[in-house]
């Protein structure tokens, strides 16, 4: 998920690619510029696509998703919605019961925490959701909500697009750790500790300083976090380690019973910030028999260029900060002393970093490839699998919205994977690990949850 941002704009999806054939080749084509495959791979990922199932680990919905003229059957203009998933033949998602508080979204944004800090963010989790709940209401024909490994290739079965319940960010919970029963008991079946800045459960990757964070602060988990270890796979519930720091990651792989999950990361080794896993990290994840779920998030999967990296210390120098000491600071206003900032200071310096950010030219479908061949040969095929972080910066060149799923398939295709590994790449590596936590809880989760 991408830092956030001041004067946030939602990153809009492109229009469906079309099929034309050119030359003896054919392509799916959108505004942006989208690779170009051999008619036989075209084909061969047409229909492949067609009967694996296609399972992205990391969306966001909008908090206007669903609302009047945001209908999930209408193409929305956003990333996601049932319209382009039936075009991509995208088979499901994990869409994110997701909580980022006032800070980011209130009106006077920028400021530090106030009273209603928690409880703007649990209205997010709420709104979000109820447009999950509702989609499924609404649209019984078209979707469904996946309980069980079992639930979502039922629902492929039957040509329904399957929901999948996560949650990202403990802060909205407080200290209540029976929270997490009240969710699972509402079908969220994966739950992420932690998102930008650290909170009470555990360090995050990315400390904030604005919020007088510090790296480290709890050294991992606090005892609350480590709670929550224990009660998670109890319920059956899978453990997102994206975002966590790295002794969070390791004492979460160290109490776990069960296998954990990175729902949204890239291998360090494409840009070295500490969002990223390194490969320790991803052995860990692996060893406990979980899946790390490649990221097509273009500021994790290529540096900066040259020219962005000027403009980001030009900027740092009307703020008083030294030059870039490393692409951690490049993508955040991470810098120690902004502790020490103004809201109206920091605001301002955060607002124009990102702004030179979104001019940064996009990763590809290359670089999105060349992370999963990486991640498939440091950790194994039957451990990594493939998440887009849409609507919250996600999305490369050729795979700008879920329409456009199907230039993955053939992006695999074309470097050699069988129909099988892919198989397992879009779903099957995740599907397992998921049956193996649920086999882990004490008792076993319901089949399906009260009607809320």
């Amino acid at each position: 998920m991408k830092s956030p941002r001041w004067n946030k704009t939602l990153y809009l999806g492109l229009p469906l690619a079309v099929l034309i054939g050119v030359g003896g080749y054919l392509a799916w084509h959108a505004l942006d510029p989208a690779p170009a495959y051999p008619r036989k791979v075209v084909e061969q990922a047409d229909a492949l696509q067609e009967r694996l199932i296609s399972f992205d680990s990391h969306i966001t919905l909008p908090l206007s998703f669903g609302s009047e003229g945001r209908e999930a059957d209408q193409d929305t203009g956003g990333a996601f919605d049932l319209v382009k998933a039936a075009k991509g033949r995208l088979s499901g998602a994990a869409l994110t019961i997701f909580g980022w508080p006032e800070i980011w979204n209130g009106p006077n944004a920028p400021h530090r925490p106030t009273a209603g800090f928690i409880e703007e963010a649990r209205n997010q989790q709420e709104v979000r959701y109820k447009a999950i709940t509702g989609m499924a209401r609404d649209f019984p024909n078209q979707v469904g909500i996946a309980y069980t490994p079992d639930d979502l290739r039922r629902l492929h079965g039957e040509g329904k697009f399957a929901i999948f319940i996560s949650m990202l960010n403990a802060y909205p919970l407080g200290h209540d750790l029976d929270l997490l029963d009240v969710w699972a008991a509402r079908g969220m079946r994966l739950f992420g500790f932690s998102y930008i800045g650290n909170n009470d459960w555990a360090d995050s990757s990315r400390p904030l300083p604005f919020l007088n964070d510090s790296p480290d602060a709890l050294g991992g988990l606090s005892d609350l976090g480590k709670q929550a270890v224990q009660r998670l796979n109890d319920l059956g519930v899978m453990i997102d380690v994206s975002h966590m720091s790295t002794p969070a990651l390791e004492q979460v792989a160290a109490l776990s019973r069960a296998p954990i999950v990175a729902s949204h990361s890239v291998p360090r080794a494409f840009v070295d910030i500490p969002r990223n896993l390194s490969d320790k990290e991803m052995r860990l994840i692996r060893d406990s028999g979980g899946v790390v779920q490649v990221v097509a998030f273009s500021q994790y999967l290529k540096p900066l260029t040259q020219q962005t990296q000027d403009k980001l210390n030009a900027l740092r120098r009307t703020f008083g900060l030294p030059s870039l000491p490393n692409q951690a600071m490049a993508l955040m206003p991470g810098d120690p002393v902004i502790a020490a900032w103004s809201e109206q200071q920091f605001g301002s310096y955060a607002s124009q970093l990102y702004a030179i950010l979104e001019e940064e030219p996009k990763a590809g479908l290359k670089e999105f490839g060349d992370a999963i061949d990486y991640t498939v040969r440091k950790i194994g095929i039957d451990h990594v699998g493939i998440a887009s972080d849409f609507n919250e910066g996600g999305g490369v060149l050729g795979w700008n919205d879920v329409s456009e799923s199907r230039n993955v398939t053939a992006e695999l295709l074309q470097r050699g994977y069988s129909e099988a590994d892919i198989a397992k790449l879009w779903g099957g590596n995740f599907l397992r690990t998921w049956a193996q936590v649920q086999q882990a809880a004490t008792p076993a989760p319901p089949s399906q949850p009260p009607t809320p």
